[in-house]
């Protein structure tokens, strides 16, 4: 009988054992209808992109190393794509939601997006690469926790809200991607909008959030505008800025705080002022007229309505621009904060790392056959009809598209000569390369690399030299994915290209990047191994001259 028990237990042990060593990461299922919606967020009925009927659209609650799947229904009469800003996706760039990389959901259909948010934390955002859809919605925030066993430097929060904010057109979507396939600009905005609405001082208001005097709150904020930095500050409240773009940083008090389009960040606002009703406030930031929004948060019991009187932006012109890059240098990373980190391990001493490769490039506004266009290093890039990953990995890359077309170094006037083409570039697997962007243009410029973050090191007036790296910061500068470029002035970053895949490096301007300032990194593993990448998902959607091919033999 003793013998037949042991046995029992064993067995059980082993069983037990079994599951917990083949189990896989969590799951999060999510389901997805996209509709056409009508929203006033200027105060003028207009055409929206809703997800489950709202606008800003579900937001995804995970943890790192979770499985996401999300099943997009596409009801509405056009393709329709979305794309995980910041979401490292590794070795899948099969589901990164650009043009160049999927084909796009067909009215009537769907499909469903699986990714990892693998050795991740912080705040993303998701949004339409299809068309101009971004201008209509489809944007949410994606928020990636610590796992419980890893520490976070601050207390748990009260309560956590996800805000979207970002400038606005009236124009309907349609319209506007009519002008720029037309050769036109879609123009300054109308507005700002917080969450999708906008409302203005003094005006009776539902509050958007509600606070308990004593407790501390975390606000998660992401600029999905089209084209407008914007600068955040709370009535009464000072903030800590906690988060950006995936990283924990050194933690400094703050009155205001630019975002530029494309960036995320996390603030703590602690509820330590008299009860009654608050102002956020919202402004553009680098336009020539400034915008303003506002919404109200409300203290429990509170007693009273916001002050009129608004705390003041920051300075404008140049000396907006000096200001912008002195908050820039206050971001510092905190390696000694329990997270994740970027890959491969180690890399964050990338100070100590021999760059292998060093490109530069600059933007330009350049009119083609009377049409206007933008470029990085004199090309305005292009998405052929098959996507250039599907392309690539079918063997057809040589008949769709060439390789280098723009040099590491731009060209001689480069912001005179321009051709349209697809933009692809080469990259070495595991290279450790640095990235120059240099603005000549007098407006700001935001930039973004899919599948990666990278360590911003430095931003500078005028143009970049090679005797400028004695000002890098190759020590804690922040490890993220997005960077703004003002006016004049150059950016630096670093990164290791660790991800083999087709990533999109763009423009998060996106009229710019509609007319052609992106590229693409076509990042090869040499050894074609499922260690490096995975295979075309057997569900992926085939368009173009592979419709009908048979699919290449998988990795192994």
């Amino acid at each position: 009988m003793m013998d037949t028990l042991k046995f029992v237990f064993f067995s059980a042990f082993l069983s037990v054992t079994l599951t917990l060593v083949n189990a896989e990461d969590p799951y999060i299922f999510n389901e997805w209808k996209v509709t056409y919606g009508t929203i006033s967020p200027l105060g003028v009925p207009q055409q929206v992109i809703l997800i489950n009927g709202k606008f800003p659209g579900p937001v995804i609650n995970c943890t790192s190393n979770n499985n996401i799947l999300v099943n997009v229904f596409n009801n509405l009469d056009e393709p329709f794509l979305l794309t995980w800003n910041g979401v490292q996706h590794r070795k899948n760039s099969w589901v990164d939601g650009t043009p160049a990389t999927m084909c796009p959901i067909q009215p009537g259909t769907n499909f469903t997006y699986k990714f990892q948010v693998k050795d991740q934390i912080g705040t993303y955002y998701y949004f339409p690469t299809t068309a101009l859809h971004r201008a209509a919605g489809g944007i949410g925030v994606l928020q990636v926790h610590s796992r419980p066993l890893i520490p976070v430097p601050f207390d748990n929060p009260a309560d956590e809200f996800a805000v979207v904010v970002g400038d606005w057109f009236k124009k309907g979507h349609k319209s506007m991607k009519n002008l720029l396939d037309g050769g036109n600009s879609i123009g300054r905005p109308d507005g700002l909008h917080i969450n999708g609405k906008s409302a203005q001082v003094g005006a009776p208001a539902e509050p958007s959030w509600t606070f308990e005097a004593g407790k501390i709150y975390r606000f998660r904020f992401c600029n999905a505008g089209m084209r407008t930095s914007v600068n955040f500050r709370f009535q009464g409240h000072d903030m800590k800025l906690v988060e950006l773009e995936g990283s924990h940083l050194m933690q400094n008090d703050y009155m205001s705080m630019d975002l530029h389009v494309g960036q995320c960040m996390s603030v703590l606002v602690a509820a330590d002022q008299p009860p009654k009703d608050y102002y956020l406030v919202v402004t553009s930031r680098f336009t020539k007229t400034l915008l303003t929004t506002v919404a109200t948060i409300r203290y429990t019991g509170g007693n009273g309505p916001a002050s009129p009187e608004l705390p003041p932006p920051p300075p404008e012109n140049t000396a907006g621009v000096a200001w912008s890059i002195n908050q820039f240098r206050t971001f510092r990373w905190n390696l000694t904060a329990s997270a994740a980190r970027p890959n491969p391990q180690g890399s964050y001493h990338y100070g100590q790392i021999n760059i292998t490769r060093t490109m530069k490039f600059v933007n330009s506004r350049n009119y083609i056959d009377g049409k206007l266009r933008f470029a990085l290093n004199g090309v305005s890039h292009k998405d052929p009809p098959t996507p250039l990953k599907l392309s690539e990995y079918f063997g057809l890359a040589e008949k769709e598209f060439k390789y280098n077309l723009i040099p590491d170094e731009p060209p001689p006037e480069v912001e005179k000569n321009c051709k349209v083409a697809p933009n692809v570039l080469n990259a070495t697997f595991r290279n450790f390369v640095e990235i120059i962007f240099e603005n000549r243009e007098n407006t700001i410029q935001s930039y973004h690399l899919d599948g990666y973050s990278f360590f911003a090191v430095a931003i500078e007036p005028g143009r970049w030299s090679p005797e400028k790296r004695k000002n890098y910061n190759l020590e804690d500068a922040v490890s993220r994915h997005t960077v703004p470029v003002f006016p004049g002035c150059w950016a630096a970053v670093m990164t290791t290209l660790d991800n083999a895949g087709m990533w999109s490096l763009r423009s998060e301007m996106w009229e710019r990047f509609y007319l052609g300032q992106q590229l693409y990194f076509s990042v090869l593993s040499p050894e074609k191994s499922l260690r490096d990448e995975y295979n075309l998902p057997e569900t992926s959607l085939l368009c173009g001259v592979v419709s009908n091919l048979p699919r290449p033999a998988p990795y192994v």
